[in-house]
């Protein structure tokens, strides 16, 4: 047997310390009592009318308040003495078991005749069949309910009528639930429509709790575990399930929280019941004792028995050792009457392995068809942490309720321990509160950043307002995560019994020094507001400012990324951009020039322009791009060897490159085609015959092109 997997050790911590809470119940209430502590008797009635007329005397309060407090002898490590009557207080308390053990059979023929008086000499087989018939009622209307809500699955092939995993699985908890209320409500409900005799009343109502409180814990058993032995399919079961177990886990731990909670229901009933049966106070807590260990011994054959991987071996015996002598030292502090130690046991069990299994069922509860990733994100988020807030509330709660219902528990008659820890259970409340925000303010800033950088085609109004929110929500963000711990903090001390005021003012004193020391830092951050509130740059968007270009990649409280388009990544203080030059907003326009020879005709290359321009709007790769299509202004002026023609194009931000190489292939194709050079320089040399040669053969040859150019045409 090795050591289980994460649901499995989920599973076996909740069933093991669920052993103890009984500790707190009716089941072992008298048995968590101090030891040694004798039950206190009231004064008299005239001495505590003295008593409060003295304590309103003007006189003796004046002097009261003049008085000193008593200096707190408790404080620190325990002394020799406090040690003595722990020693003492148990011994005692042992002994207080050992004298109750003979006074059991007397109390019990007692507790009999009380009965038979009670409910007027009709015996306990009265009880039973008064018992028995409830249940009868409460099953036939519980049959008759699940007769009616039968067509909520799908012509009987097991399948709920639902559209997700998450709704299946709901609507499988609720058929589960639905009808053991049913069965409460109409087993109770005609039981207290009668008039019963006092002590039959209680007895009935207390074992059909006890009855209706396993039936729920064994209905949520199968909801959450789905075992095969359930009417459903195999497949069914394992689809349902919502904790990821195998098949033969889920059967064992179904069985084995059923068989405990039976247990532990039945003696919470018998214990709870012992007073009102004529039981005294020792032989109650000596009961209570001998139906814990049965509760030991069904906690221990769990962990020895429970399935596993057959891989390591011996880590497996070691663990189950292990666990075995942790619950063998809970059951002696619970024994021993340390309620403090005890429960802060049961906490470090169970609460861990407790939050894991709610997170996994909230999980499996909200999982849908779409991935985390989808529009319900936050939702999952909130089902899922708010489930383990809940718990580790309810931990809380009941751990402040135990310590002031036991004040002797940790140190008794410690104010300053008493007021730590309430300070402590309110600051766990409200870190909890503090994590729950900021986790559904994450999802939602995270979904909304999802949502702004889709690559779906939208207009150029909500791309610029997406692109606004990538700037801004990472920003946002930060400065939240900073709020939220800052409050939660102070808070948390604040309930601690820490003095706030004097450190936000310190606080302030301290950030005004921090200013002027770090003036840089804080003109980087004022200087970042500003610009976002001037909208000057957003993610995605090419800007340079000085000497540093690029990207904008992200943003801090203080700098700017910037990814170079050669790959280079500036991070640059605002403080230190200046004048920023944004080249991915609304347009862009890019001009060229062209030199081409002195006798080029321009109307010629103009109508060519034009044929190019409603080209490139008939390219469907180009047309996305261009706003306003290549265009030639005219001659822009004479050079030394020929005229310089400009063109201008006007498309998207970020695309003007590309248009304005493919124009100039497009330009160079159709001037060749059509007969247009483009100017190069030239250097003649020799005299002056030589030059008139040349002129000559250069005019002979314009003649000959122009006549080609002619017949062509």
């Amino acid at each position: 047997m090795t050591i289980a997997s994460r649901p499995q050790a989920s599973l076996l911590a909740a069933c093991l310390a669920v052993m103890l809470v009984f500790a707190s119940s009716p089941f072992g209430s008298f048995a968590l009592a101090q030891t040694g502590q004798a039950a206190t008797v009231p004064p008299p009635d005239e001495k505590v009318q003295q008593l409060i007329k003295l304590l309103d005397d003007p006189d003796v309060r004046a002097w009261l308040a003049t008085k000193p407090a008593p200096a707190d002898d408790t404080a620190g490590a325990p002394t020799a003495e406090q040690i003595s009557s722990w020693d003492q207080g148990i011994r005692d308390h042992l002994a207080a078991m050992r004298n109750a053990l003979p006074q059991i059979p007397a109390e019990a023929a007692n507790a009999v005749r009380t009965v038979r008086t009670e409910i007027n000499n009709r015996g306990f087989a009265t009880i039973i069949i008064l018992f028995a018939a409830l249940l009868a009622l409460g099953f036939g209307a519980e049959w008759l309910f699940k007769r009616a809500i039968h067509r909520v699955r799908d012509n009987g092939s097991g399948r709920y009528g639902a559209t997700t995993l998450g709704e299946s699985r709901a609507l499988h908890l609720l058929s589960v639930i639905a009808p053991i209320v049913v069965f409460s409500l109409v087993s109770a409900g005609a039981f207290l429509a009668f008039d019963w005799p006092a002590l039959l009343r209680r007895i009935i109502l207390t074992y059909l709790v006890a009855f209706i409180v396993v039936r729920l814990v064994r209905a949520f058993s199968a909801a959450l575990l789905s075992p095969t032995s359930n009417s459903v399919s195999t497949d069914e079961a394992r689809r349902l399930r919502l904790i990821p177990v195998n098949d033969a886990e889920a059967d064992f731990w179904h069985r084995r929280l059923s068989v405990f909670f039976g247990y532990l229901m039945a003696g919470w009933a018998t214990v709870s019941l012992l007073p009102d049966l004529g039981f005294s106070p020792g032989v109650m807590r000596l009961a209570a004792y001998i139906l814990g260990i049965g509760l030991l011994a069904l906690a221990i054959e769990i962990v020895w028995r429970r399935p596993g991987e057959t891989g390591a071996l011996r880590y497996g015996v070691v663990t189950n050792w292990l666990l075995t002598v942790y619950l063998v030292l809970l059951f002696g502090l619970w024994l021993a009457g340390f309620t403090g130690l005890l429960w802060l046991g049961i906490y470090a069990l169970l609460l861990p392995k407790a939050l894991t299994i709610t997170g996994e069922v909230a999980g499996a509860l909200a999982e849908t068809r779409a991935s985390s990733g989808s529009a319900n994100s936050v939702m999952t988020v909130l089902i899922v942490r708010g489930a383990r807030a809940l718990v580790i509330l309810l931990a809380v709660l009941w751990l402040g309720a135990v310590l002031r219902l036991n004040p002797g528990t940790l140190m008794q008659n410690d104010a300053v321990v008493t007021q730590l820890m309430r300070g402590v259970l309110r600051g766990v409340i409200t870190l909890l509160v503090a994590d729950l925000l900021w986790q559904l303010a994450k999802a939602y800033i995270a979904r909304k950043l999802e949502i702004a950088s889709s690559d779906e085609p939208i207009d150029a109004a909500e791309a610029a307002r997406r692109g606004r929110l990538r700037t801004l929500l990472p920003i946002f963000r930060n400065m939240l995560a900073v709020l939220i711990a800052a409050v939660a903090v102070l808070m948390v001390l604040s309930e601690l019994g820490v003095q706030i005021a004097p450190l936000i003012a310190g606080a302030g004193i301290f950030g005004v020094a921090i200013g002027f020391g770090s003036q840089t830092l804080v003109k980087d951050v004022i200087s970042g507001v500003f610009y976002m509130l001037d909208d000057a740059f957003r993610v995605g968007e090419y800007i340079q400012s000085r000497s540093y270009k690029g990207t904008v990649e992200s943003f801090s409280l203080r700098s700017v990324r910037l990814r170079h388009h050669r790959g280079p990544v500036f991070t640059v203080p605002f403080g230190e951009l200046g004048a920023v030059e944004n080249m991915s907003r609304d347009w862009a326009i890019d001009k060229f020039l062209i030199r081409v020879p002195f006798d080029t005709d321009i109307r010629k290359v103009k109508k060519l322009v034009k044929v190019i321009g409603a080209e490139m709007l008939e390219d469907p790769e180009l047309a996305p791009q261009i706003i306003e299509t290549v265009k030639m202004k005219g001659v822009e002026q004479f050079g030394d060897f020929g005229m310089e023609l400009s063109f201008s194009i006007t498309t998207k931000p970020g695309y003007q490159t590309g248009v304005r190489r493919r124009a100039y292939t497009m330009i160079r194709d159709t001037f060749f085609a059509n007969g247009i050079e483009f100017a190069q320089p030239t250097v003649q040399v020799g005299n002056d015959e030589k030059s008139a040669v040349a002129a000559a053969a250069s005019t002979t040859a314009r003649a000959r092109k122009a006549a080609q150019v002619a017949a062509a045409s």
